[in-house]
């Protein structure tokens, strides 16, 4: 083993060196202007975040969550609708089927993806179903055709979770155009973040979008007249001027990511080969831009425990999924009753992948797994 080398799970400080000069520019810009709320700056980032993805309509908002909700709220969902999720995801997906008054309908992952078992929304589908959530997991998309065909067939609604997914694609066509709407977040530690809090809802169609940007201002056309009752989902101008000069760099960022991933699985294959641990799958047709690599590895906790000691950010997504989070014991899904979600819990963790991650920081990482498996 090397001496301890310091690896964290994400370098926003590296990220943010190069651009700094036009990112202080872009805030200065808005802050000069005292036009902080909505205005020019967010409606120019929606046009080119639409054009990015190819989306009809791009409407920022105030958080990934507040984008999930916006949605469901859009399609007034309340008391009797069943909403079905994966239980396996980051606590907004379901949380936000409760905000409305609906019921998450939680079901289990896939193995190998984490994504949302279509077997499983299957059987979980009622006449109260309304909408279906499937989450693209840690940037790779879920099994979006058989989803699509199902939603149609009983005419359910597809509101996808691509708060992990900007830039991802499916068959080549980007995450987040497929169903009803897109979610997208830009909280600072995804690909594309923010300088703080903001998100995004895509939609194809325009009345959908209508209603999404209504009920954003609190269901006022005009103000203080009140069409719908919706809340305060604006996006500031600050957090657009900042992801407007981002968005410029994603896709160099992104190709920076898979190709950390490609190298790990080199670097894994060279040193570390007979571990117990599986590295994640890039499944056909998906472009996986990797806001996590998450591995799987016997003794879970100790390897995270070990590699924290010698300096290698790591972290569990997620610990509880959300049949066994007591916020959710209302729904009466037992320990048991979702295995692969539960494995996964007790399994899986995920390693730095920052584009700007050094090939002699990933080989650290690895020879540190190896060195904690040798011990053993």
């Amino acid at each position: 083993m090397h001496p301890v080398m310091q690896v964290p799970l994400l370098d926003l400080a590296a990220q943010y060196a190069p651009i700094r000069d036009a990112v202080v520019e872009a805030v200065t810009r808005v802050v000069d202007t005292q036009r902080f709320i909505l205005g020019p700056e967010v409606e120019a980032f929606e046009a080119e975040v639409a054009a990015y993805l190819g989306a009809r309509h791009a409407i920022g908002v105030s958080s990934g969550t507040d984008a999930l909700l916006v949605a469901m709220m859009a399609l007034d969902l309340g008391p009797g609708d069943e909403v079905i999720v994966p239980t396996y995801s980051f606590f907004a997906t379901a949380g936000c089927v409760s905000r409305t008054g609906a019921t998450p309908v939680l079901v289990d992952v896939d193995p190998v993806s984490y994504n949302i078992d279509v077997e499983g929304v299957r059987r979980a589908i009622t006449p109260r179903t309304r909408a279906i959530v499937p989450v693209h997991l840690y940037g790779q998309a879920a099994d979006m055709t058989p989803l699509m065909a199902l939603a149609s067939e009983h005419g359910i609604t597809v509101i996808e979770d691509a708060a992990q997914a900007i830039g991802a694609t499916l068959d080549g066509t980007a995450l987040g155009t497929i169903g009803h709407f897109g979610c997208f977040s830009f909280y600072p530690s995804k690909n594309l973040g923010a300088a703080g809090d903001a998100g995004l809802v895509t939609a194809n169609d325009d009345a959908l979008a209508a209603r999404v940007r209504l009920l954003r201002v609190h269901g006022a056309q005009r103000t203080y007249h009140h069409e719908k009752v919706g809340g305060n989902f604006r996006m500031a101008a600050i957090q657009a001027a900042v992801l407007g000069v981002k968005l410029r760099h994603l896709d160099a960022w992104t190709d920076a990511r898979r190709r950390n991933a490609d190298r790990y699985r080199q670097l894994f294959a060279a040193l570390a080969a007979n571990l117990p641990v599986q590295l994640p799958v890039e499944l056909p047709g998906r472009k996986h831009i990797y806001n996590q690599f998450v591995i799987r590895a016997e003794r879970r906790d100790a390897l995270r425990d070990y590699l924290r000691s010698h300096g290698v950010g790591c972290e569990i997504y997620y610990p509880v999924p959300f049949h066994l989070q007591p916020c959710f014991a209302y729904l009466g899904v037992p320990r048991g009753a979702l295995p692969v979600a539960e494995r996964a819990s007790e399994e899986t963790l995920a390693l730095p992948i920052y584009s700007e991650l050094t090939e002699a920081q990933q080989q650290y990482v690895v020879e540190t797994i190896a060195a904690f498996y040798a011990q053993a």
